[in-house]
Formats: structure tokens, sequence, C-alpha cells
């Protein structure tokens, strides 16, 4: 089991609003606090990036960053220049679309493609608590190779009108977000005091790959540091070092947390679901889960129904106007 592939799957990605950028001159744009992560990529020009936590960067052609606070965050062309409120340039903007800033009637000295996805709240966490306020990928740097021919793919398909180049685009992005994480890892090796980073690390990585493929097994510590091939005592000193939790604990909250993609897969009932996951009992599975997600089970469960029902319908609302 890929844990990163795992995790993914449990946050429930999907991609939100995506836009293609094309400014001329000088221009600014200043957005608001968002849910979740923001992915973005330089495709010609260059664009100056800030938001708080991390230093401002100037993303050149070719470069990729990625937004993972939350926190309001500024794009423009050089420091100092008035932005513009992204709520007014994105006024009557359709899914998939372009927006346009700076000198009009001027050609674009810069073109930015964009996405937001949008994890499921319950889980969130798990991702977002592990990255940093900004994650950059220059063009200059090895990984980047990987990345370049998603990128050359997504700036012809964001400028095209062709027949399924909205969903090609939103492919791309989740392809270039998952190299982007590749890369951070890489480049930040196994300290970062993380399950993602920790997975730069061969004994670690497998031992977290173990857990993902089987987290029902009833795991010892023991059990985990003969797959490491390590003793105990320095298994459990190093597995807590590099993934910021002792074993047992990363075990127990991925058990919850596989246990609520059950739950939000299908209508199978919670002591079933309980019982599977190796809880004695319905309550005491109930008081694991509400311990880890924030809420019982039940909850969890209408709750996710209802923001699915209600991403559907605004999806169907999409595709049914005009011009989307």
């Amino acid at each position: 089991m890929d844990p990163l592939i795992d995790v993914l799957a449990l946050v429930d990605m999907r991609s939100a609003r995506f836009a293609r950028l094309e400014a001329a001159e000088a221009w600014a744009m200043s957005f608001p606090g968002y849910q979740h992560i923001k992915l973005g990529a330089v495709l010609k020009g260059s664009c100056r990036v800030e938001t708080d936590g991390a230093a401002p960067v100037l993303a050149g052609e070719g470069d990729c960053y990625l937004l993972g606070n939350g926190r309001p965050y500024r794009l423009s062309s050089a420091p100092g220049v008035p932005a513009r409120p992204s709520s007014d340039v994105f006024a009557g903007f359709t899914e998939g679309g372009t927006v346009r800033l700076g000198a009009p009637g001027k050609p674009p000295h810069t073109v930015v493609v964009g996405c937001g996805f949008h994890l499921d709240p319950a889980n969130a966490a798990v991702l977002m608590d592990v990255l940093p306020s900004m994650v950059h990928i220059p063009a200059s740097s090895d990984p980047a190779g990987s990345i370049r021919t998603a990128l050359d793919m997504l700036r012809r398909e964001s400028a095209s009108s062709a027949l399924g180049s909205a969903l090609v685009v939103e492919q791309l992005a989740h392809i270039v977000l998952v190299q982007v994480l590749r890369s951070h890892v890489a480049a930040q090796g196994p300290t970062g005091g993380a399950w993602l980073t920790a997975l730069a690390d061969p004994a670690i990585g497998a031992v977290l790959a173990l857990i993902h493929e089987t987290p029902a097994r009833p795991w010892t510590v023991a059990d985990l540091a003969t797959e490491a091939g390590m003793s105990r005592s320095h298994f459990a000193t190093r597995f807590s070092d590099l993934v910021g939790t002792p074993p047992l604990e990363y075990v127990a909250g991925w058990r919850i947390r596989s246990a609520a993609r059950d739950l939000r897969a299908g209508s199978r009932t919670v002591a079933s679901i309980a019982t599977q996951w190796g809880y004695g009992s319905e309550s005491s599975f109930s008081h694991a889960f509400k311990r880890v997600i924030g809420m019982a089970p039940g909850q969890y469960r209408t709750e996710t129904q209802r923001r699915t029902h209600v991403t559907e319908a605004g999806a169907e609302d999409r595709a049914s106007t005009p011009g989307s």
C-alpha cells in the first residue's frame, strides 16, 4: 500500500474552481482565506506569491507552488502594486475559464493556472497538518523535470476549448499535485517530523506502508520493530521522531480514519464496521471515533452524505449553465 495514495483517497480530494490567469504590465490580486489547499503553476513569465507563514516567492516560468495554510494570499507582478480583490476579478467567472489583469489589450506577460482542492473536513488535517505554508518547486530543481511534461500539457489544455479539456485539466492538476508532494518529500528528507516526510526513510516508510495495507491487524510495537529490522526501543524512538507520533497511536488513528472511509462509502451499520476494525463494542468504537474525527460515527455519515449531495447538485448546476 502506498501511504500517499491511501491518504489522498481518505481525504476524498476533489478539485474545486480551476482558473487560468493572464496578466500584462503591473498587476496584483488578493485572495481571502480559503479551505484546504491551493496549487499554482506559472506557465509564462513570473509571479510573486505571498502568504502568511512563508517568505515571499518569485515563481518563474515552469515553477509550481502549493499553499496549505488556508490563510489569505496575494499574487502580483511586483511588491507594492495595488491589488484587486479576487472576488471582483472572478465576478461572473465560468469555472475553467480565463481571467485577465493589467493593461487591457496587451498580450499577457504572465500566465498562471491555479486549482483549489477540497478535502473531507473531518480528515483534512491528515494532509494539511504536515504541509508547510508554501511549497515552492523551482523549474531549475531536479524534481521539476518530472513535472514539466504535465505542465506542457496543462499549458495547452487550459487554453483550449476542445471537447473534454476541463476534465483533462482537472486530472493534470492532480498529477502535478502528487509530483509537488513527491518533490517536497525529496527536498525535506525523512526528518520533517510528519508521516509524509517519514516516507523518505526506507525502514519507517516500509512500516508505514504495512500499517496502511493492514490497519485492522492488531499491531504491537514489537511486530512493527521486527518488520523494520530494529530493536523495539530503537524503532519506537525513531518512529516517534520521524512521524511525530508514537507507533501505536499512529496505528489507532489510521484504523479509525480507515473505518471512517467505510462509513462514508456505504450503508453498513456502525456495529458491523466496529467489529471489522477490531472493536469489541459499538460504544468503544464510537468513543475512539469521536476522539479522532471529532464527531460520532452516525453524525459523520450524515454530514458526509449531505456534503456529497451539495457537491453533486453544484456540479449539475454548473453543467447546465450556458457556456460552462
